[in-house]
């Protein structure tokens, strides 16, 4: 028996086959665009993505008899908002998790529904990045197209409608709307009657192992795949992950180093941050939740300073030579702990926790004279780990006190930077033998969906199994004396980061 987890991301398709064992048999990956035709603005084509899905799953299957599948779990980038009419056809291009244009509408939900309402019931503030301020920003400046609006979904959950023909979401993603009563597990219809939209806009949800719906007719024509096969209901790509490294029972802690940096803790019961500095979330974990921080730019900051400064190191890896990627750290490697006072904040895409701040912009602080590239590559790498670790710090002030810390993500490949978290973090970090993330967390959750587990947990403790711990050394007092001063930092430059987009505005 084969279990597939498709991961609907940013930028790509990831379909991922497994075994009853655990065992990846096979990955495909089909990549697609999004656009930003202005400025704060990300945009894509749902339609891209189920064309990419299309291509992955036939590539994925080829050489298995699709009779042996078991199950399809989904899971994909969070927050988005796809917008259909009566017929289920697009509206308009999806506003994306990214887009930041909506910060206007989340003072106006604030208002309308109440700040300690929201907390209460959503366990969040409202953010830019999130659904609902999409929504109203839709009402506000595109009226005509509003009015048609039939349904609303997530990025996965218009690839489950595409494969299924049915509406249906699950709690964890759903948790990123500011829609969802996040203790409740179900949607807030006080919120819904703030905001005055029908509650019928939104599709049903559930917990992320229920077998929610099948392939349809249609869908197996374009696919490849049996008509009739269980699709499950599966999860936001952050909870996702974290059940796809195992992150599935109270005190367990991930960071996962990918394009944006998470900060993940399970919980057993509803905690929120007090001035809603930190995500509390529904869990993939059926009757479970988690608490998360996320960074916009983690390693996303790497690859932009890659890009741009490591031009020379990305010609040696295009010639057949070393990755460009351990060259620099290996130039890093030669800088002592905290970079001779050079310090690098990572808001190259404004900031999420713990500043919810859309004008956040990053910088080097502290050059001098002495300051080589490399290190302000080690700065690049020790500010995000700062950032990191500002989401750690409010959890553990909430009870999370975790022995270890599980890292993912194509970031902690790097030897440096995992002995550098661990070093920041004051924690032993360890690696895990699932490397694949969201994409073998949803299959995972198809597993246990169509009987193949009785639970996440006992389908995680037969997959998952620790391969690296890597423990906190020297350098960690360091770190705990550049910490405070990177701490500082933001507040201090706060308003002048208001005043740069001010003046970005009236000159664009």
């Amino acid at each position: 028996m084969y279990y597939i987890g498709i991961d609907v991301g940013t930028s790509s398709v990831k379909a991922l086959l497994i075994n009853e064992k655990g065992i990846v048999i096979k990955i495909t990956n089909t990549e697609y665009s999004f656009q930003t035709p202005k400025p704060l603005w990300a945009e894509a084509n749902p339609i891209d993505w189920w064309n990419a899905t299309r291509t992955a799953i036939k590539e994925l299957i080829l050489s298995i008899d699709s009779n042996e599948i078991g199950g399809i779990g989904l899971t994909g980038q969070m927050h988005g908002m796809v917008a259909l009419n009566k017929d289920g056809n697009v509206l308009r291009p999806c506003i994306m998790w990214n887009d930041q244009r909506s910060h206007l509408e989340c003072d106006e939900i604030t208002q309308r529904v109440g700040q300690e309402n929201l907390l209460r019931i959503t366990g969040n503030p409202v953010l830019p990045g999130f659904t609902a301020p999409k929504i109203l920003w839709t009402q506000k400046k595109e009226p005509e197209l509003f009015a048609l609006i039939d349904k609303i979904v997530l990025p996965k959950d218009f690839i489950r409608y595409k494969l299924t023909g049915e509406f249906f979401s699950d709690v964890s993603d759903a948790s990123g709307t500011s829609l969802l009563d996040v203790g409740k597990r179900s949607w807030s219809s006080e919120i819904f009657d703030s905001l005055g939209w029908p509650i019928s806009w939104m599709p049903e949800v559930t917990e992320s192992t229920e077998a929610t719906s099948t392939i349809s007719v249609e869908a197996a024509e374009l696919t490849g795949l049996l008509a009739g096969t269980p699709v499950v209901a599966g999860g936001g790509d952050c909870a996702a992950q974290a059940v796809g490294s195992g992150i599935v029972e109270e005190g367990k802690v991930s960071v996962t180093l990918g394009t944006s940096g998470v900060v993940f803790a399970q919980s057993d019961e509803y905690r929120v941050e007090p001035n809603g500095n930190l995500h509390s979330f529904c869990h993939a974990v059926p009757g479970k939740w988690h608490l998360m921080g996320v960074m916009l730019s983690a390693a996303g900051s790497f690859q932009w300073y890659k890009n741009q400064f490591g031009l020379e190191e990305q010609k040696i890896e295009n010639e057949g030579g070393v990755n460009a990627y351990e060259t620099l750290t290996k130039q890093a490697e030669q800088v002592k702990a905290g970079s001779e006072g050079l310090f690098f904040l990572p808001y190259l895409s404004g900031e999420r926790t713990p500043h919810p701040d859309p004008y956040a912009r990053a910088c080097f602080i502290g050059m001098s004279l002495r300051h080589q590239k490399q290190h302000h590559t080690r700065a690049v790498l020790e500010g995000v780990s700062y950032g990191l670790n500002d989401s750690l710090s409010l959890m553990r002030k909430l009870g999370v006190n975790p022995s270890e810390i599980i890292l993912s993500g194509g970031g902690s490949r790097s030897g440096l930077w995992k002995q550098m978290l661990a070093d920041v973090f004051a924690t032993p970090c360890a690696m895990v033998n699932a490397l694949e993330g969201a994409a073998y967390g949803a299959a995972i959750l198809a597993a246990v969906g169509v009987g193949g587990f009785a639970t996440v947990e006992e389908a995680c403790n037969a997959f998952i199994e620790k391969i690296e711990t890597v423990n906190p050394g020297p350098e960690q007092e360091i770190y705990n004396q550049c910490y405070p001063i990177y701490k500082n930092l933001y507040p201090s430059l706060k308003k002048q980061f208001g005043q740069i987009a001010e003046t970005i505005a009236k000159n664009s």
